[in-house]
């Protein structure tokens, strides 16, 4: 009879022990809203994939020292962070007034995320920042309703053209609203302790090691290069490798966001590098005729001699300057061209109207990719 009162007094402790699990997975969700709610005001993503492998670690590291089974109880913590993951997006779906959703290419620590939290850090109504790997990936979001905005670079003063973006733009469906420029600055980062001399392995974005290439050759001749998605990716892989002899090239907000130590700061060749970048949303935005601006469109040319030729001429005879001028192959059409032009002017001014309208017998197809704000880039 003992024996049946202690296995009912064992059952009611358990179950006031899944009252007290369940009060406190309540407060665990209540404190995502929190989150949800200073992520919208500081332009951070609500999936910090840093944040939750720290919370893994230290959770089976906690695991371990109390004698559960490490691997089980991270299996439960990864549901449980999927429910504040899910907790969140239900809590910013249920404003009144729907945050801003921008895209972006790259992952938190990255230079389009710093340039998107620029962008958008207390913003009134708060701004729901989303990564993807490639700008393609960025614009198809955006083309299917999923973001309002996406943030892409575009052309670096040193490297030249981001051609992805202008690969992904070249598609309709959305336009050019906005550009804006960030000066670059490239720093060297490494495992705490990690020492020059023994590095073997740099990774970044292409872009940013063809950018550091004098630091590249004179400093570290004897390193391997390795491309990467984005800068903040390749930050990440130098925390995750644990190896003193990976290093990154990326930015300080990089070294933050993944516990990295700056080993050599400003890595770019030119004193004055910038990026530009271009917001694209689904529908242009008004912009009064007076504001200096740029128009950017994209065209195929008819296959015949002379016609570049004779499209640039157009635009002399037009008194309009072209401020861009990018070619990249035609899909389906072996060695055949699409251009991109970005004109200084509004397309609703009298020049540029006539320009558009000139260019058409020279043109198989010619789409306005945007008229937006031009942001003059003034010599450092």
């Amino acid at each position: 009879m003992s024996d049946v009162v202690d296995l009912q007094q064992l059952r009611v402790a358990i179950e006031q022990v899944d009252e007290e699990l369940l009060d406190a997975l309540r407060r665990r969700m209540d404190l995502a809203e929190e989150i949800a709610r200073s992520k919208l005001s500081t332009a951070s993503p609500i999936r910090d994939q840093r944040r939750e492998d720290l919370l893994l670690h230290r959770i089976r590291t906690a695991a371990m020292a109390r004698k559960l089974d490490p691997h089980e109880v991270e299996r439960l913590y990864r549901f449980i962070m999927e429910m504040s993951v899910a907790r969140q997006h239900a809590w910013v779906t249920g404003l009144d007034t729907i945050p801003l959703r921008v895209a972006y290419p790259g992952i938190e620590g990255s230079y389009s995320h710093q340039m998107a939290h620029k962008r958008y850090a207390g913003r009134s109504g708060g701004v729901l920042l989303s990564g993807f790997d490639t700008p393609r990936q960025a614009v198809e979001a955006l083309r299917q309703g999923e973001v309002d905005l996406a943030l892409l670079p575009i052309e670096n003063t040193t490297a030249g053209a981001m051609y992805d973006t202008y690969d992904a733009l070249a598609e309709e469906g959305v336009t050019l609203i906005a550009e804006l420029v960030d000066g670059v600055h490239h720093r060297l980062l490494g495992l705490p302790g990690a020492k020059l001399e023994e590095l073997h392995t740099v990774r970044s974005h292409p872009q940013a090691l063809v950018q550091c290439e004098s630091f590249l050759r004179e400093r570290l001749p004897h390193v391997r290069v390795l491309p990467e998605l984005d800068t903040g990716v390749a930050a990440q892989r130098v925390r995750e490798s644990n190896d003193p002899g990976i290093a990154a090239i990326a930015s300080d907000s990089a070294a933050q966001r993944f516990g990295l130590e700056v080993l050599e700061r400003d890595l770019q060749g030119t004193k004055g590098d910038f990026t530009r970048f271009v917001e694209v949303a689904r529908e242009a935005s008004p912009l009064p005729a007076e504001v200096p601006c740029k128009t950017s469109l994209v065209m195929v040319l008819e296959n015949k001699p002379g016609t570049l030729s004779k499209a640039l001429l157009v635009l002399a005879e037009r008194g309009v300057n072209l401020a861009k001028l990018e070619s990249r192959p035609l899909p389906g059409s072996p060695w055949a061209y699409r251009f991109f032009l970005d004109l200084e002017g509004h397309a609703a001014s009298a020049p540029i109207e006539a320009v558009l309208r000139d260019l058409q017998p020279y043109t198989q197809s010619m789409r306005l990719l945007g008229t937006y704000p031009r942001v003059d880039l003034k010599p450092a």
